[in-house]
């Protein structure tokens, strides 16, 4: 994977354990273990990532 800036949710104050994505990929969205940067990196389809992302804001995948 070529070189892109990562970044991580607002939400990742807890310790580590968070992924981060690149927005510099068109039509794809690069996933990344903030943990292991030098690890695999996933890539989803935009439009998979973003209803990924509604389905979690909306709750659809409960708690832990």
């Amino acid at each position: 994977m070529s070189p892109v800036s990562w970044r991580k949710s607002s939400y990742s104050n807890n310790g580590g354990s968070c992924v981060e994505v690149s927005p510099d990929v068109p039509g794809l969205v690069p996933v990344r273990d903030s943990k292991n940067p030098e690890g695999p990196t996933l890539l989803f389809p935009s439009e998979a990532w973003h209803s990924f992302v509604a389905g979690v804001q909306a709750g659809e995948f409960g708690t832990v």
